[in-house]
């Protein structure tokens, strides 16, 4: 400054003022964030509260939860506290929830497509590897163009790579594919078509009411998951007969779905942090499930008088020569599901064929430690 005057000191007045304010609003800028508030967001799962799929949706909103430090808090509701279990799409798309957690296959009425995403052989895939193809081999791109199709107003993160599951509860074993013929039997999706094919008479249940139905009669047998699922909705109780492996639902993986407005809305990082949050849920489900499911399998054969059998080979095979006839109609219907279809056999030939050469059988390492020859081994 070259003057000592009148103007020298108004404008030094007005530095200092403008200083001042830009310290109040620098100070006020925190206060008016934090009087917003946290935002909310209302989900619901496809799974009664006492099941372990709905402890998984809240394991995944719980980490939301925590990683935004509570700027978003995600409530997690049981099947059927809003809508229908069948009905999470609709209501999702609709804003009437904000989210929700649930399995493609839920969807198969609006599109059959949807089913590719967990039922059936999976091509010689297991549910991890298809999770790598919707990642990384367009399925990703399939699905969203897949709802767009059906006017679904949401995004859908798939996750949480589910082991095989069970052919089913049975009130006696299946030794033969005949065995099936004329069951009443519960499953969903494009397994209705492959069990309809084996001679069931199949009926679409939530899980939550197939216990009660082979209570009253309903069905003569039913699939549902796995282990703890399984002993939590009470199936013990009507059947003491488990058929382990099927190909009907080889590769199923779950489905974290946000309404697409709500999710879109949110901040840029808030977004990152859902999507880190939905892989960082997958591999903790995944190691929760194999601690969980091996103590249930266990405890309903040591306190619940279940008997488990091996599915025959026969009844595997049968299943897969099925679902090929089923696909082809469905693809030949569908353009979406052909397209879809090609998409998923292009990338199980190389990845399926890289795991076959590579990973080693465990079945030998098994039985030298825990087979009948090897039960009383010491290290």
């Amino acid at each position: 400054m070259t003057k000592v005057g009148n103007t020298t000191r108004a404008t030094r007045r007005r530095f200092l003022g403008g200083a001042a304010v830009a310290g109040v609003a620098t100070v006020a800028g925190p206060a008016v964030v934090k009087a917003q508030g946290p935002i909310s967001m209302r989900w619901q799962s496809t799974w009664p509260s006492k099941d372990i799929f709905h402890e998984f949706a809240l394991d995944y909103a719980k980490k939301v939860n925590d990683m935004t430090g509570g700027d978003l808090k995600i409530e997690v509701l049981p099947a059927g506290a809003v809508v229908p279990a069948f009905g999470l799409l609709d209501g999702v798309s609709k804003g009437v929830l904000d989210g929700g957690h649930g399995v493609l296959v839920y969807h198969y009425g609006k599109q059959t497509a949807l089913a590719l995403w967990g039922s059936g052989p999976a091509f010689g895939m297991d549910a991890n590897m298809l999770l790598s193809w919707h990642k990384y081999g367009g399925g990703k791109e399939l699905l969203s163009e897949l709802y767009s199709s059906i006017g679904a107003n949401v995004v859908s993160f798939p996750y949480g790579p589910m082991p095989t599951q069970p052919l089913g509860w049975f009130k006696k074993p299946i030794a033969k594919a005949d065995d099936m013929k004329g069951l009443k039997y519960r499953t969903v999706g494009i397994s209705i078509d492959v069990f309809t094919g084996m001679g069931a008479a199949v009926n679409a249940l939530p899980g939550g009411e197939i216990v009660s139905a082979m209570d009253r009669g309903l069905l003569d047998a039913a699939e549902f998951n796995n282990a703890s699922s399984d002993k939590a909705l009470g199936f013990a109780d009507v059947s003491k007969v488990c058929m382990l492996q099927s190909f009907h639902q080889n590769a199923e993986q779950f489905e974290i779905m946000f309404n697409k407005d709500k999710y879109n809305a949110l901040p840029e990082k808030m977004r990152a942090i859902i999507a880190n949050a939905v892989d960082a849920a997958s591999a903790d489900m995944s190691w929760k499930a194999i601690d969980r499911y091996s103590q249930d399998y266990v405890e309903l054969q040591q306190k619940n008088g279940v008997k488990f059998y091996k599915t025959p080979d026969a009844i595997l095979k049968q299943q897969i020569e099925i679902y090929d006839d089923v696909a082809k109609k469905k693809a030949a219907e569908n353009p979406l599901f052909k397209k879809i279809l090609q998409s998923q056999l292009a990338f199980a030939e190389r990845a399926a064929r890289w795991e076959q050469d590579t990973v080693v059988n465990r079945r030998m390492a098994f039985d030298h430690y825990f087979g009948a020859n090897g039960a009383a081994k010491k290290i």
